[in-house]
């Protein structure tokens, strides 16, 4: 009989360290997720444009050709700077209201 209330113990010991654990993690998933929301909300507000995730990614890649026109000009190569940066600007406009 002693032997069963052990385990019970231990087992409601184990559950309640777990839980805690959990608990913890969640409450700390839960934070960083807010803060991504308000991240990209902050953004998009200043921005103009919408928060929906084909915006952010479009925005990602118009940023990426503007660094790829930037590289490219740095190499000393104009026509190629040229394109990437009007690919990249008219990228931006599409999404940026």
């Amino acid at each position: 009989m002693r032997v069963e209330s052990f385990f019970e113990w231990l087992g409601q010991a184990l559950g309640s360290v777990i839980r805690f654990i959990v608990d913890g993690l969640s409450g700390l998933f839960n934070m960083l997720s807010n803060a991504g929301s308000n991240f990209v909300d902050g953004l998009a507000q200043t921005l103009g444009m919408d928060t929906s995730i084909i915006s952010i990614i479009a925005l990602i890649v118009g940023l990426m050709l503007l660094w790829s026109a930037i590289r490219a000009f740095m190499n000393a190569s104009i026509i190629a700077g040229i394109i990437w940066l009007l690919l990249g600007l008219w990228l931006l406009s599409w999404i940026i209201h």
